[in-house]
């Protein structure tokens, strides 16, 4: 069955994930003089937390940068293919650009510029009664032979006392971060690395370990449950350890489809 027609004037909803506050900032300002009607329900400053929003929102539209942490745009787009209306954001006016332009996606140079945010906006308001299309096909055009094979962690060489042990990734259930060491937690040990939890998360699977707190990663693999008290606030229960995990309020995104 065919969904109905929307109204011009109907309120349309979109999630903006870019990384650059100042630039998102812009962007949201000139969206709300072009297009009143447009609510932006949630701005995401990288591609896993983009993922979480649109899942959580089913919105009608996602302005997605193409180079941003964790996930970039592309990778996104190809995940939520035909489940919303997108709109890439980018620095660079290269051959995709073209690739966008002929096809039912759009485009937002940095800096945002009003002459063509018009265009977008005029675009989408025609697209957006129509159901998102599949990008699939394009995507796997124009960004698969650009694209590497990350190379994540596959093993990690952590001290516990004199000894110096060889711990392979899926071993890990938490990082914790030790001051300039992080502390790797596995279900019979704990063990220091000589690296900050940021050093180590920049070479983690984004998709099998999140950042929870300031402080903690997680293998989302060791998640038991999670709890939320009368305050609103989340805790991580593990499947094999008795420790619980807080979550902090910068992270709740993640487990809002939960």
């Amino acid at each position: 069955m065919k969904p109905p027609e929307r109204s011009m004037d109907e309120t349309a909803t979109a999630v903006i994930a870019e990384d650059e506050s100042l630039l998102a900032d812009e962007l949201v300002d000139m969206l709300k003089l072009l297009w009143p009607q447009l609510h932006i329900v949630e701005r995401t400053g990288d591609g896993v937390a983009a993922l979480g929003a649109i899942e959580f929102h089913a919105p009608d539209i996602a302005f997605l940068d193409i180079r941003m942490p964790l996930l970039n745009g592309l990778e996104v787009a190809r995940q939520v293919a035909g489940r919303c209306h997108v709109v890439f954001i980018t620095a660079h006016d290269e051959h995709a650009i073209e690739a966008f332009e002929t096809n039912a996606v759009d485009y937002v140079l940095k800096p945002p510029a009003a002459a063509r945010l018009v265009k977008t906006v005029e675009r989408l308001k025609a697209r957006i009664r129509q159901p998102p299309p599949d990008l699939g096909r394009l995507l796997r055009r124009y960004a698969a032979p650009a694209q590497t094979v990350p190379q994540y962690l596959q093993w990690i060489n952590a001290s516990r006392g004199a000894a110096v042990r060889l711990i392979t990734v899926e071993e890990i259930l938490y990082f914790q971060a030790d001051q300039k060491y992080t502390r790797v937690v596995t279900l019979e040990a704990e063990s220091l690395v000589r690296k900050t939890l940021k050093e180590l998360l920049d070479k983690l699977d984004p998709t099998m370990f999140w950042q929870v707190h300031r402080s903690v990663v997680v293998n989302v693999h060791a998640i038991d449950s999670v709890l939320r008290d009368e305050r609103g606030n989340l805790t991580l229960r593990l499947k094999q350890r008795n420790e619980s995990l807080p979550v902090s309020e910068a992270y709740h995104h993640r487990f809002r489809q939960m």
